[in-house]
């Protein structure tokens, strides 16, 4: 698996390499507006490999990176960054064809642009809530099976509790009142203290054995009179 995951690195950046390339000859060499055949097949076959390289350029860096993230994290994390990096490569690719092809992309920009506004606005939470668990993922503050004091006044003042789970929405908690799905936002704004007692598995927490009656050693004698 770790070759195969090289080679698709390898293949990533010499696609990208490629569709740099493609770009700039473009750019420099072709002119779709020309009356000359010359600059127009050297705009058409840059635009062409620019949209093939980058497409592949695309799919295999934004997969490594999912890859990455999912070791680091979750794999609903490694998706997610997937997707992202994906629409952003996707993105890049389709302006510089068009800015190989001489589009105007003007009237785009401004579509784009009060699209965003409209989405951000309506999605500010979720957004914010996806953009905190990026940042709890690559900062780390805690980990799936930490036992944790979490300081927040937004959150009822100061607890303990053990992290169960980190999506891209809500981390899961285990407290004493039960399980808790917080805020990727409001735990990333809360202050959190490791506490002893952190294992692998959280789901069960284990009691104080101290505080257990063993059952396998005999009770005390009675003393008969």
């Amino acid at each position: 698996m770790t070759g195969v995951r090289k080679h698709n690195w390898t293949i990533g950046i010499l696609a990208g390499v490629v569709a740099s390339a493609a770009l700039v000859s473009g750019s420099e060499f072709g002119n779709v507006h020309s009356y000359a055949l010359h600059p127009k097949l050297v705009a058409w076959i840059s635009a062409a490999t620019l949209l093939v390289s980058g497409v592949i350029a695309t799919r295999r860096i934004a997969g490594g990176l999912g890859h990455l993230v999912t070791l680091r994290s979750i794999a609903a994390a490694g998706a997610a960054v997937r997707l992202l990096a994906t629409g952003i490569g996707y993105l890049v690719v389709v302006f510089a064809v068009f800015a190989v092809l001489e589009v105007s992309i003007d009237h785009l920009l401004v579509g784009a642009g009060l699209a965003g506004v409209v989405l951000g606005i309506a999605a500010q939470q979720s957004l914010g809530n996806v953009f905190a668990a990026l940042v709890l993922l690559l900062a780390r503050p805690f980990k799936i099976g930490d036992h944790v004091r979490i300081r927040s006044g937004a959150l009822g003042g100061v607890f303990d509790a053990w992290i169960l789970e980190v999506s891209l929405t809500y981390v899961t908690l285990r407290t004493d009142d039960g399980d808790l799905k917080i805020p990727n936002s409001a735990m990333l704004a809360a202050g959190v203290g490791q506490l002893p007692g952190t294992r692998a598995d959280p789901v069960m927490p284990k009691a104080d054995l101290g505080q257990l009656p063993d059952v396998d050693s005999p009770g005390p004698e009675r003393q008969m009179p």
